[in-house]
This record gives C-alpha cells, structure tokens and sequence, in this order.
C-alpha cells in the first residue's frame, strides 16, 4: 500500500525499507490463495520462504507444563553469534510529537536503551498507558506516526527501541532477551509521572506482536493485549528467516521459550489477535495457541481486518483501542 511504504521509506530509512519490505512480503503471502491479481499464491514466496531448514519443525508444538514465567527464571539463551540487529539502520533521534528517553533495558538493567514517548501534560487526573513494540529489528519514525491514533485517545505512549537496534548496546537474540528489553520498558512506563499504573495496556506489530504475546505470559501487569500479525511458533519464523538465528538451533527449548503457542496457558490478560486479510491466516498454530489460552480460562479473541501484513496496522490499532476500552482504557 503506498501510505504504507511512505512510512517505511521517509521513516525507517532507505537501509531498513528493503529487508523489512521483503519480511513483510514473506510473512504476509497467503498459502493456497487467490491474490487480488487473480493469480494463486504459492506456499513459499521468496527466497526467505523457500530455504529448507536445517533443523526440524515440530508438526504440533509441544505444550510446556510450567508457566512461561517460571520457565523463563529457569532458562537463559546461549547465543552462538553475538552482534547487533540483522537490520541495518540509522540512529534514533527525536520525531515530532515525541520525547525520547531512555530505560534501563534487560532483565538486570544494564543497557540504557531508547524510547519514545508521546508529549503530554501529567496531571493529577491520571492516563491509561500504552506499550507499543513495533516490527521489525529496528526503530523508525514510521513505526511512530502510526502512534497518533493512541495519544488522540488519551494515552501515555511508550514505543521502546531494544538491544542492538540503530546502533544502540546489547546482543540481538531473537526475541527471547528482547522480550526482557519490553518489559523493561513496560516497568519504566507505569512509573512515569501522570501515568495510572493499573491501567498498561500492551500491543505489537509482526515481531512486536509476537513479543507482546510472549510478555503478556511473563507478567501480569497488563489489562489487555493486542498483538497484530503475530508469531506464535519460533521453528516456522526462523525457517523461514534462518538468517536472523544466533542461538543454538540443535537445541529445541531455544524455540520452545520463543513460541507463545508452547504457553498458551501461560496468557495473564485478555488478548485479541489481529491479522490482514491479505496476509497469511490464522494456521492451525494459531488456533492451537488461542485454544490452549482458552483452556486455562483466558479471553483470547481473534479477527481479520482488511489489509496486507503491514497495512493493517492502522486499522488494527484503531481496532485495539476499541478492546482497550472494553477493560477501562
């Protein structure tokens, strides 16, 4: 969509459009589907898609027993590669209509990474706040813009860059010590002056999205949580990305603590997940995630909207601040 690809390219930067255009054409190719063209997708739609994994891909993810929590006191990744992001870009300034800040980012606080948060006025009337974690493996002012839907509605916005991204400290892992790096951030958002601690709401795009879902397992501090266009199963994402792998792909509880659909059971807040008609559908992954989360007793809700994988976004967040509102945004 062009208003989508002037975010990217006048945003993000030249260096990034490339890569995250290519992820987004990847993630988004409907299996088996009729295109607006006419003409049937194919299974596997690029390079990324059509590489053959060197390790193998569980036909059902397992379900773990232990809460995704405790599970995550008991595991620490092994990274084979250590480096920054796989994605080229440039540092972070200041865009309009935000501040940026930093927060002590990881699970021990020792990288002071880069967040944007919206202009307000704290007052003694308190504002419901709103972690977002953008796609991607690195921060833009694109990713940005799309925030002003939330700020219009009252919301204390926080958008977190994390380790490795635009030239900032820290080792990419993907996803797992990012997941730290967001709460993290979400931890330095409920303290921020004017900021009504026990309304945090949580949403994501695409590699945020997957990670809203693994932080909504790892904490109970959110009142509800959108991912948009989410992963849920970390053997397909990195088959298809197997680039981006700098832990140990021989050992499987690597991509057991980076799949949500291994702890279903584990969602701590109402969730809904929303995907573009346009991309891939929810697989049978997905609604293995969304049962076992029902299972445990959790509202976990599902919808398309129309729109490709990076398209969607603006009506999904227009969308997630509609569910907010159901839990007193």
């Amino acid at each position: 969509m062009l208003l989508n690809r002037r975010v990217l390219l006048s945003g993000v930067g030249l260096s990034l459009a490339a890569p995250y255009l290519a992820r987004a054409q990847a993630l988004s190719a409907p299996t088996g589907q009729v295109s607006s063209g006419g003409l049937v997708a194919p299974a596997a739609q690029g390079a990324a898609a059509e590489r053959k994994p060197e390790f193998p891909i569980p036909e059902v993810p397992p379900l773990e027993q232990m809460d995704y929590a405790e599970a995550r006191r008991h595991f620490r990744t092994r990274l084979l590669v250590k480096g920054p992001s796989p994605e080229t870009s440039s540092p972070l300034g200041k865009p309009p209509g935000a501040q940026r800040i930093t927060y002590a980012g990881g699970p021990d606080g020792s990288l002071q990474l880069i967040a944007w948060v919206n202009e307000y006025e704290p007052s003694d009337q308190l504002r419901p706040g709103i972690l977002f974690l953008h796609g991607g493996n690195a921060t833009g002012d694109g990713h940005w813009q799309l925030m002003k839907p939330y700020a219009d509605a009252g919301f204390v916005v926080m958008l977190p860059s994390f380790r490795g991204e635009n030239g900032q400290p820290g080792d990419y892992s993907g996803f797992y010590d990012e997941t730290s790096d967001a709460l993290a951030a979400a931890r330095h958002l409920e303290s921020l002056p004017g900021v009504d601690k026990n309304r945090l709401y949580l949403a994501g795009h695409s590699n945020g999205g997957t990670l809203a879902l693994l932080a909504s397992m790892a904490v109970p501090m959110f009142k509800a949580s959108v991912p948009m266009s989410a992963g849920v199963d970390a053997w397909r994402y990195f088959g298809r990305f197997d680039e981006e792998i700098r832990f140990d792909p021989h050992n499987p509880q690597e991509f057991i603590m980076r799949s949500s659909v291994c702890f279903g059971h584990s969602l701590k807040c109402p969730t809904l997940l929303l995907r573009g008609t346009e991309e891939r559908p929810f697989d049978r992954n997905h609604q293995l995630m969304i049962e076992r989360g029902r299972t445990a007793g959790m509202r976990v809700d599902h919808r398309l909207l129309p729109g490709n994988h990076n398209g969607v976004v603006p009506g999904a967040v227009v969308e997630s601040i509609r569910f907010f509102k159901e839990y007193g945004a």
